[in-house]
């Protein structure tokens, strides 16, 4: 994510709080919005090549201020936003994971949110030694955005529908990260999305199917002093229902606070508190880029709801190291389910190793 090394030209300002009562309305709140610190769209997924599983993914876009939203900018060269983008793909036939990055200045020709009615949400030039752009837009039929990067040889082009409604996460869209009133985002999520597309990987081009899972959220103060990271889980499972649950933690590896959300096959959304769920992780993988050590299986509990599941990484190796951001690095990684119902999904891991602390 957002890490602590960008917080150092972030300015101190009067930025947007994510506060109850927001009134949402779609499409017009999946472009961005002025005003709130951070800001990103977030897609994982699994995709089947001739039907067998084959790929997880990442693609992500983070709208970073710089200054506050009412600071005029000088000149049309001038920002007050950056936009970051990061890809992913783990080949599940090899078990390699290879990771893609962009950091621009949000000014022409290099990188820019748009505004409805453009279809366009955000775009940003490719990385270095590579033609072309990454793109986010809007299509009739759901989101679908693309990405490229020669030096790493991987390139990915994917479009979305809606398989379930759109969720709030929290009551009204609020999610409440701690104990102080400003620790919180706007959040909302596309937990099922039938996705297609191609993925190129080292000159060969796949044609891919499968689901993926959109969150988006913005706000300006999502982790508290003493909170260190996340472990986030999206878990799309095979009795049709879908789980978010996410635990904020401690330096000491305790959990600060924890929430979620399960999805039941018809789309009514129902809140997890802290009290209805155990994710208990164990066992433990080292990354030998970051040194940083990351569980490396959970067994995930939500009693009211009878589920009892394993929940296992695809491959351990699935870290995401910037070469862009000192100090930024965290895992992104595909997961099975199995136990009382099997599935699929994806974890992440933030704060783990030294100095890993999100700055949000």
């Amino acid at each position: 994510m957002i890490f602590k090394t960008l917080a150092l030209v972030m300015a101190v300002s009067a930025w947007t709080d994510a506060k109850p009562g927001y009134v949402w309305s779609f499409p017009s709140d999946h472009w961005a919005h002025d005003g709130y610190k951070t800001e990103w769209w977030y897609f994982t997924g699994q995709l089947d090549v001739d039907g067998k599983p084959r790929f997880g993914y990442q693609f992500t876009i983070f709208k970073v201020g710089l200054a506050e939203a009412d600071t005029a900018p000088g000149s049309s060269w001038s920002t007050r936003t950056l936009l970051m983008g990061h890809a992913a793909v783990t080949d599940f036939k090899t078990g390699e994971h290879r990771f893609s990055e962009v950091l621009q200045r949000t000014t022409p020709f290099l990188a820019g949110f748009g505004v409805e009615p453009d279809k366009r949400i955000a775009w940003t030039r490719a990385a270095p030694g590579t033609d072309g752009t990454w793109e986010l837009t809007l299509e009739p039929e759901g989101f679908a955005f693309a990405m490229t990067d020669m030096r790493q040889k991987f390139a990915m082009t994917l479009t979305t529908s809606l398989a379930k409604p759109i969720i709030l996460e929290g009551a009204g869209g609020l999610s409440i990260k701690g104990k102080g009133e400003k620790a919180a985002s706007l959040y909302y999520s596309e937990t099922r999305l039938t996705t297609r597309g191609k993925v190129m990987l080292d000159g060969v081009t796949y044609d891919a199917a499968g689901e993926s899972w959109m969150d988006k959220e913005f706000g300006s103060s999502l982790l508290g002093k003493d909170q260190m990271g996340w472990d986030w889980f999206s878990l799309q499972l095979a009795d049709g229902r879908d789980l978010m649950l996410y635990m904020l933690r401690r330096a000491d590896g305790t959990f600060d606070f924890a929430s979620g959300t399960l999805v039941a096959k018809d789309g009514m959304a129902r809140y997890i508190g802290r009290k209805d769920f155990t994710a208990a992780g164990d066992g433990e993988w080292m990354s030998p880029a970051s040194g940083a050590r990351y569980p490396a299986h959970w067994r995930v509990q939500v009693p009211f709801a009878a589920i009892d599941i394993e929940v296992t990484p695809i491959s351990p190796a699935q870290e995401n190291v910037s070469m862009l951001v000192p100090k930024m690095y965290y895992w992104e990684g595909a997961v099975r389910v199995s136990g009382s119902t099997g599935g699929r999904g994806f974890v992440e891991l933030t704060g783990y190793g030294e100095g890993a602390k999100p700055a949000l």
